[in-house]
């Protein structure tokens, strides 16, 4: 069973990185960050922008974000939950998502350790892209689609770029500022079992979300993220593993919530319990 634990855990440690506070860093910088914009062929244009059905403007403003994925294979089952927020510009008539992470926690099945730090989290920053809107039973409805991101790695185009297989990839860089290559991953199997993970991902998550009250909507997340091993400090950690995501959206949940444009991570890691439910348990 150890060896299967450290097989998954290779997986689990950065998966689905898109909970609960953090270290006021980028995602404090939303607003002023949305000059991370999409490439030219997909900025909107008065003429090419789609009508938004009624009330879809008051959607502008800040969201804070929980987002939990569920990843399984044979021997294990995990769970990501994510916070961070959700900001919502309207601009030329089309409504633009500016998306910032602040935590990330990390659940298994096993009492495995992982954790990786508020630093790495935030390192995500995902391209600023248009948003779906439509209206259903009186309800809106918001799709975000896919923004492949880079992290721990440089690549030209996100979009199109696979992850390399080479470790010593020059494009390599230290994402999370912390002096070794990639992002880090810590983890801890037992007491004399522990260490780092240095990690290169392709962060690739869609959201699809329902209005459940003005200020609230509910829905699930998409995530087919990609992930290269660079190091650890044991080579015990690196086992690859192929993991899927669980096929039920309902244990795929993610929600926003609207706060006040003055929230960053250290406010949402205070309010976190009183806007967000605890993260789920692995009882499947």
């Amino acid at each position: 069973m150890l060896a299967g634990g450290t097989c998954a855990v290779v997986m689990i440690v950065m998966a689905g990185c898109s909970s609960g506070g953090g270290a006021a860093t980028n995602a404090d910088e939303t607003t002023s960050s949305s000059s991370t914009a999409a490439p030219a062929d997909l900025q909107p244009t008065p003429e090419t922008g789609p009508d938004l059905p009624p009330g879809a403007d008051d959607l502008v403003g800040r969201w804070a974000h929980f987002d939990a994925v569920a990843y399984e294979d044979d021997v294990f089952r995990s769970y990501i939950i994510s916070t961070g927020f959700s900001d919502i510009e309207l601009r030329d008539g089309v409504l633009w998502n500016t998306q910032r992470f602040c935590h990330a926690d990390m659940e298994n099945d096993q009492g495995i350790e992982t954790s990786i730090s508020d630093e790495a989290t935030s390192a995500i920053i995902p391209v600023d892209t248009p948003l779906e809107v439509s209206a259903e039973d009186g309800r809106l409805r918001v799709e975000r689609p896919a923004t492949p991101t880079p992290i721990g790695i440089a690549l030209e185009d996100p979009a199109t770029d696979v992850l390399p297989t080479d470790p010593d990839d020059p494009r390599i860089i230290d994402s999370d500022g912390d002096g070794f290559p990639g992002v880090t991953a810590h983890i801890k199997i037992s007491e004399d079992l522990e260490g780092d993970l240095y990690l290169a991902r392709r962060e690739i998550f869609a959201y699809d979300v329902t209005e459940q009250t003005p200020d609230r909507f509910e829905g699930s997340i998409t995530d087919r993220s990609e992930q290269l091993i660079i190091g650890a400090t044991d080579d015990i950690f690196l086992t690859p593993a192929q993991w899927v995501q669980h096929p039920d959206p309902a244990r795929n949940p993610v929600i926003w919530q609207r706060v006040d444009e003055s929230w960053d991570c250290q406010q949402l890691a205070l309010e976190r319990n009183d806007l967000f439910p605890p993260n789920p348990p692995i009882d499947w």
